[in-house]
């Protein structure tokens, strides 16, 4: 029976999701005849965590599903064995990027791997608490039904179970390291007021994303396909396809890895919104096959962000993740141009490759986001109200930004090259229990 751990982390009540997610559980058990750890990680404050706990003790029992409800406290006993066990240099440090004081999309889903390693996990699934599964014939949606089809079979095995296999065949022979699929609905990233407001100020600060020396044209591709999934359509049918699986296809909302998440973690920045989307590139790039299908997620936003606190907060998050673009910009190019050679002789990713492409970029010349920050000045400003309120703060925090971003890019660095003693050391380090709920 394969072992495998199904994560929500979350920051917000999510009772509904906690619900769904027990069904999803569920449908994997009972189809696949697998052993799932649930592993929900909660920051929350303490009257959400009670509202969760409880929804947690009102799961249906099942013999074949183990359900692990953790607070903050709870994960930071588990993180601090697990680095002292791992005889780590900088332990202190190692500790605020795993479980930073901060929100980091991509520390809490480290915490994931950590733990799914602790329980014995081959593969790690993700879902978002601010998102929902979709219906048909009512019956749900479940992701994790093409994620337990093809996670972790040879290609050429995975092959009789999808739809279209578009993967080249000297790629047959590795094992597919992560299944996919995007969202429907409301758009990733909550900007869709300024498309609203002025079209053209979007596609501008969009645009930043793109490496400085693109083209007008592939900026305006680029503009055209992000943040929105796969766009409105309902689910009406199955279709997966085996292949090289484009990052703009997939989100981390609906997303598994085999292997991979062992190998290389998540970039830990904090307030940063798309740090948690590295693996989905660096698989790609290292040209490890994937799946993609199209049982994609309903996303939606949570009142908090209509908040004046809400608002700051996340423009904050978007403004970072267009300077850390500098960095990763740099990391993806490598790494295409690098391909197969990310890989060693037994078909892993060395983290050590990925490591030193980090570093490397640590040390470019900030001039280039410089010059996004004066273009978000700009661009903010011309939105007027709230936004050039908001072109102010973003002032007085330039040089603390950019210093931030590269300081982030050099964490992951560091992380990278404290990963596989930590996984291993993972291994060895017991996981607090959850009263009435461990089987």
């Amino acid at each position: 029976m394969r072992r495998i751990c199904l994560t929500l982390p979350t920051n917000r009540p999510c009772t509904a999701t906690i619900s769904a997610i027990g069904e999803e559980a569920a449908y994997a058990a009972r189809h696949f005849d697998a052993e799932v750890h649930l592993l929900i990680l909660d920051s929350c404050d303490t009257p959400a965590h009670a509202e969760h706990a409880d929804a947690v003790r009102r799961l249906p029992h099942d013999p074949r599903i183990v359900v692990h409800h953790l607070d903050e406290t709870q994960q930071r006993d588990f993180l601090r064995r697990a680095i002292e066990r791992a005889a780590a240099t900088k332990p202190d440090l190692l500790l605020d990027l795993m479980l930073p004081d901060r929100l980091s999309y991509g520390a809490c889903t480290n915490r994931a791997f950590l733990i799914a390693a602790a329980l014995g996990c081959e593969s790690v699934h993700r879902r978002d608490s601010d998102s929902r599964y979709q219906t048909v014939n009512g019956e749900t949606v479940f992701p994790v039904h093409h994620e337990l089809l093809s996670l972790g079979r040879r290609a050429s095995d995975a092959a009789g179970d999808v739809t279209e296999n578009a993967l080249a065949p000297e790629h047959a022979g590795k094992r597919v390291a992560m299944v996919g699929g995007s969202f429907v609905g409301e758009l990733s990233v909550d900007i869709g007021e300024i498309l609203r407001i002025d079209p053209a100020v979007y596609h501008d600060m969009v645009s930043l994303w793109a490496p400085g020396h693109w083209s007008a044209e592939q900026k305006r591709q680029l503009v055209e396909e992000s943040f929105r999934g796969a766009g409105t359509d309902p689910f009406t049918e199955d279709h997966s396809t085996l292949a090289l699986v484009d990052p703009m296809r997939v989100d981390m909302c609906n997303i598994a890895f085999h292997g991979v998440h062992e190998r290389v973690p998540l970039p830990p920045a904090t307030d940063t919104i798309g740090s948690d989307y590295f693996l989905i590139h660096l698989v790609h790039d290292a040209a490890l096959p994937g799946v993609l299908h199209n049982r994609n997620i309903v996303n939606f936003y949570t009142g908090e962000r209509r908040t004046d606190a809400g608002f700051v907060a996340y423009q904050l998050r978007f403004v970072k993740f267009l300077l850390s673009m500098l960095y990763f910009n740099f990391v993806y190019d490598r790494m295409a141009r690098d391909g197969g050679a990310l890989l060693d002789d037994e078909g892993h990713v060395r983290a050590s490759a990925v490591a030193r492409l980090a570093a490397e970029s640590a040390g470019l010349d900030t001039g280039e986001n410089v010059r996004r920050l004066d273009a978000l000045d700009a661009a903010y400003r011309q939105l007027g109200g709230r936004y050039a309120e908001f072109a102010d703060l973003l002032g007085q925090r330039r040089e603390r930004l950019l210093d931030e971003a590269r300081g982030d890019i050099e964490d992951f660095a560091l992380l990278v090259e404290a990963w596989g003693p930590l996984v291993a050391a993972a291994r060895l380090t017991a996981v607090p229990p959850t009263p009435g709920r461990q089987s």
